[in-house]
């Protein structure tokens, strides 16, 4: 057994090269399976579970000791020893926080900046994660086949998604004004920033009187609530958010209304 801590480190890199994972992700993974070694100090076996007392004695919520635990993925693919899976805190299964579609229009009427407006159009008619929205181009975008290319998305994986008429005539408006090419949003130091998408929904929705904190991901969740709502099979949305699994999406299934309104209750 080698207990050599920059070996191992030279493993996990090498693992999350092949598996393709984004430079943020391989960092994540990193900095959390380095603090599990240092802590277990070669003795992975005997430690493993009292690393997680470890992490709750200083506090850390259980979603960041589900993150720390990622050491998982250390144990499967490095070392190969019986799988661990029983001595960590699992993640809070907490359903998604859903807009409905008239605090997604009253926020999109909120602004005059018509940027801003496809900011909240693209994110909501497309279920386009935060990252894939910024490093959107327009060649990206068929308008004639109302879809859009989000390529290399979560996973470095490319794939097909809808995308609504009515913002394919905003869009196409902006970009001719514009005489847009490449990315479609664009700051004033070059890329345009998470922090600057997070600040125009805060803005739409403090006009809007929304009074909760609306992310960029809650409009991915009404995009897939409200698919589902109107009846669109599972696994099409499935494919529109990019889910490699299906039981992803399938919380979806949990915050649609319809689903509820259509069960009889037993008093009635």
């Amino acid at each position: 057994m080698k207990g050599d801590l920059e070996f191992w480190l030279k493993k996990i890199k090498e693992e999350l090269d092949l598996k393709g994972f984004s430079p943020k992700t391989k960092k994540a993974y990193s900095y959390h399976i380095k603090d599990f070694l240092n802590y277990c100090n070669n003795d992975f076996h005997e430690k493993k579970k009292y690393y997680i007392l470890y992490l709750i004695n200083k506090n850390l919520a259980p979603e960041s000791v589900r993150l720390k635990c990622i050491n998982r993925f250390f144990s499967k693919k490095c070392r190969k020893f019986k799988s661990t899976k029983s001595f960590f805190t699992q993640k809070n299964k907490s359903l998604p926080y859903v807009l409905s579609k008239d605090e997604i229009v009253k926020m999109i009427n909120s602004t005059v900046n018509i940027k801003h407006q496809l900011i909240i159009e693209l994110l909501y008619s497309c279920g386009l994660r935060v990252s894939e929205l910024i490093n959107l181009k327009y060649e990206d975008v068929d308008f004639k086949n109302r879809i859009i290319r989000v390529n290399k998305g979560k996973g470095s994986k490319d794939r097909i998604t809808i995308v609504s008429a009515k913002t394919l005539r905003k869009l196409k408006a902006f970009g001719s004004v514009n005489n847009l090419t490449g990315k479609i949003f664009l700051g004033r130091n070059g890329n345009y920033s998470v922090k600057s998408v997070q600040k125009v929904l805060e803005n739409a929705a403090n006009k809007s009187k929304i009074n909760r904190k609306v992310t960029p991901h809650m409009l991915r969740h009404s995009f897939a609530t409200h698919l589902l709502e109107n009846g669109t099979d599972l696994r099409y949305i499935q494919a529109l958010l990019g889910h490699a699994r299906l039981e992803t999406t399938q919380i979806y299934a949990r915050v649609a209304k319809n689903n509820l309104k259509n069960i009889k209750n037993p008093f009635d």
